[in-house]
């Protein structure tokens, strides 16, 4: 079963799909460009398996970091995997934790080995390694690893990028070959899960030319960008992706990580990235921000109060075909649970329909008019 195939491109923009075996027997397939939702710790916060199946999502992420820490991998490997304790049937991505390394960075000390850091919850002591990492994903059996990787701060100098880069790659070599022993004993099923390298190299495009270099010498199944989104410019971020867009290896999956607007994504998608993954729409969405089809709706708003409109006039999920705005500004305004759980499902509702018609541009060979259409998106909301 190919995992990756590439079904159009307008431009470097490209729709694809992924496929992956399920555990229940066939195929999960997956369309590309896509959005993930993070469920950090084996929960999209807020929401139920069945509310992501509804939307359509079969690819979400889990977290190396906070699964080890709680309940414990061992424990998840004992009941199954991560997809048979929290009962999703569509695939799993799980990020390796350099990216908690970086933002615990008073909690831990690196090395050319591994990391040491405490634990958020007790301040207990730990240690990840590259080969730990991929132990520890193992054992919950998702079908994308991410390899551990060393993210610098966005205002780093040279001497710590190139110490990155350094770590970043090291740690590629030692993962693969790792990867490739738990193959060898038959603890990893090489069809089922699928390792992917990552380019770090910060806004200098010297050192990702290099990262990139480094890590698409190497047999991983995709080929991620770690290190955005985590301070710099929008202005710098856009150039990275300009710099690294037509440089990556078709035929491969390119997982933009940590991105979640839409004027990144489409400024991503236009360079011939196909995944991301963001905290965004259901953080935001629990401090009461709304997406739309016209922009950012803030529904504590005081002219939301007497609005039966939907949240999105355009959008047709199960939110916005029964809820008015009044009625959810009503629950944010009196704490109810239920507020925060209607806007989660309504924002990863928006995002997943936007990926879908993203898509159909490309195929349609219009996606400049797309990314034009939304290029100001966020600048001209219901709000202003």
């Amino acid at each position: 079963m190919s995992f990756y195939k590439e079904e159009s491109r307008d431009g470097e923009a490209r729709t694809g799909k992924l496929s992956f075996p399920s555990d229940a027997g066939g195929t999960i397939e997956v369309e590309t460009p896509c959005f993930m939702p993070v469920g950090t710790r084996a929960s999209v916060k807020g929401l139920w398996q069945e509310d992501l199946e509804e939307i359509g999502y079969r690819l979400i992420l889990g977290n190396t970091y906070h699964l080890y820490l709680r309940p414990g991998s061992s424990q998840i490997r004992e009941l199954g995997g991560l997809g048979r304790f929290m009962s999703w049937s569509g695939a799993l991505l799980t990020d390796s934790g350099g990216y908690q390394m970086f933002s615990l960075s008073d909690r831990m000390q690196l090395d050319d080995d591994g990391v040491n850091f405490k634990s958020h919850l007790d301040g207990s002591e730990h240690r990840f390694t590259p080969e730990s990492a991929i132990d520890i994903q193992t054992d919950l059996r998702s079908h994308i690893m991410m390899v551990l990787d060393d993210c610098p701060p966005a205002d780093a100098d040279e001497s710590r990028i190139q110490a990155s880069l350094v770590r970043t790659h090291s740690w590629a070599r030692r993962s693969i070959d790792h990867h490739n022993k738990l193959c060898e004993d038959g603890r990893i099923d090489p069809n089922r899960s699928r390792m992917f390298g990552i380019v770090q190299g910060g806004t200098s495009q010297s050192a990702r030319a290099q990262s990139l270099q480094a890590i698409g010498e190497l047999p991983f199944s995709g080929v991620a960008v770690g290190g955005l989104s985590v301070g710099e410019s929008r202005e710098s971020f856009y150039d990275v992706l300009n710099f690294l867009g037509g440089r990556m290896d078709p035929a491969r999956p390119r997982y933009l990580m940590g991105v979640g607007t839409v004027p990144d994504f489409i400024e991503a998608v236009r360079n011939g990235f196909d995944m991301f993954d963001c905290v965004l729409p259901t953080r935001n969405a629990r401090n009461g921000q709304g997406l739309t089809s016209q922009g950012k709706l803030r529904i504590r708003n005081q002219s939301y109060k007497n609005d039966e409109t939907p949240l999105d006039p355009a959008c047709k999920c199960r939110v916005c075909r029964r809820y008015s705005r009044a009625y959810i500004r009503h629950l944010f305004m009196s704490d109810e649970m239920l507020g925060p759980q209607l806007m989660s499902f309504h924002n990863l509702a928006f995002f997943y329909t936007f990926m879908e018609e993203m898509r159909g541009s490309i195929r349609a060979g219009r996606f400049a008019t797309f990314y034009l259409q939304w290029k100001e998106w966020d600048k001209n909301g219901p709000d202003e």
